[in-house]
């Protein structure tokens, strides 16, 4: 069974350094960033790929941590 991680705050520093090192040991990562975040993705775009793709491990989810609604959404 693959382990899973969510990190907040993937477009940061030390998200996209937690995530790079989550999918080096195997793990399925999913990642949240806010829609105001969209050009600060430079960190993670080494690790973004094609959504369509069967078997990717990284996975970009847009919320903010106080709507709780969009962080249930992730959840699920």
């Amino acid at each position: 069974m693959t382990k899973k991680a969510l990190v907040t705050g993937i477009t940061g520093q030390d998200g996209a350094y937690l995530a790079e090192f989550l999918l080096n040991k195997g793990y399925e990562v999913h990642g949240i960033k806010r829609r105001t975040s969209l050009f600060n993705t430079d960190r993670i775009d080494r690790l973004y790929r094609n959504p369509h793709e069967p078997d990717r491990r990284f996975i970009l989810h847009h919320g903010d941590l106080t709507d709780s609604s969009s962080l249930i959404r992730i959840i699920q």
